[in-house]
């Protein structure tokens, strides 16, 4: 029998220990290796955008001028909430879009989403059919209704022609009081098929087996809805309002195309005001203010939506 020496025997562990930590280095930098394309990008494209956004707030920094930024504290946001009316026309038109936004168009997505999801023919017509105006451009679809809501536009005719000459129509995006209406219904139609794509993926996750039973209990059609298909919903009720909300308090694309804020600020919005601000009138520094104060808006209301679509015990 072969007797190993001591020495040698406590040199195995050693090398298997340098081994290891040798194979997990290697893993460790692959891992970093196909992370920092991403980091990379995050890098570039957020963090050092928000950085530069947070510090031009506080200077009166402007897109092209002879003198240098000159730090001027919480002016630019004491200048937004008493010194620009037009600011606070945008934030109220903004609030006012998501307000009725938010729950129509999940309301609406869910609605079809149920109908789309019986077994019958047709179906997968209808969800192609609901989904188009989502894959299309929302420039040309701006573009469009546009068209559509002028005075001698589709819209108008299809109401002349209903109300046999009764009603003659109006330009409803030079109306103050039609024109934030109009855009509302524009993005409602245009965003109302991916919300119910979503809805649809959230309700096929329902086993059937709870129907079966609560057909078997005499449950109605709406007694199933709310014991059944509603609480199956909750986690894709909380994404769809959170994404919904997001999206109508970022918007710019309808009002820039169709509108430009007007008229008379009535469709201008935070986004396009902070744009118009650094862009058109380049106030870099006092533009920057408003995107932090429209950030900040933005996250507590989606920490207010989380704390209300908790889970409760």
């Amino acid at each position: 029998m072969t007797v190993t020496p001591p020495t040698v025997a406590a040199e195995r562990p050693r090398r298997s220990l340098r081994r290891l930590r040798s194979a997990r280095g290697r893993e460790s930098w692959a891992g970093l290796g196909m992370m920092a394309p991403a980091g990379l990008l995050l890098l570039l494209f957020l963090i050092i955008p928000v950085l530069l956004a947070f510090t031009l707030s506080f200077t009166n920094a402007r897109l092209i001028s002879p003198n240098p930024p000159r730090f001027v504290g919480f002016d630019n946001f004491l200048r937004a909430f008493t010194a620009d009316p037009v600011f606070l026309q945008s934030a109220l038109n903004t609030f006012l879009f998501a307000l009725v936004v938010v729950p129509v168009q999940a309301a609406l997505g869910l609605l079809l989403a149920v109908l789309v999801n019986r077994r019958m023919r047709g179906t997968t017509l209808f969800r192609v059919i609901f989904f188009i105006p989502v894959v299309t451009s929302i420039v040309v679809v701006s573009i469009l209704w546009k068209f559509m809501y002028q005075k001698d536009g589709l819209i108008n005719s299809m109401i002349d022609t209903l109300t046999l000459g009764a009603w003659s129509g109006m330009d409803w995006l030079n109306n103050p009081d039609t024109a934030l209406g109009a855009i509302i219904v524009l993005s409602i139609w245009q965003a109302v098929g991916f919300h119910m794509i979503i809805w649809l993926a959230g309700l096929q996750t329902i086993p059937e087996e709870l129907y079966e039973a609560a057909r078997m209990d005499g449950a109605s059609p709406w007694r199933q809805f709310t014991n059944v298909t509603w609480p199956g919903l909750r986690p894709t009720m909380v994404f769809v309002l959170v994404t919904i909300t997001i999206a109508a308090l970022g918007l710019f694309v309808q009002i820039d195309v169709m509108t430009q804020g007007g008229p008379v600020n009535s469709t201008s919005t935070i986004v396009y005001h902070a744009v118009r601000k650094g862009y058109e009138q380049q106030e870099i520094g006092y533009a920057a203010s408003i995107s932090l104060i429209f950030f900040v808006a933005v996250l507590i209301i989606a920490l207010i939506q989380r704390w209300l679509t908790r889970e409760k015990d």
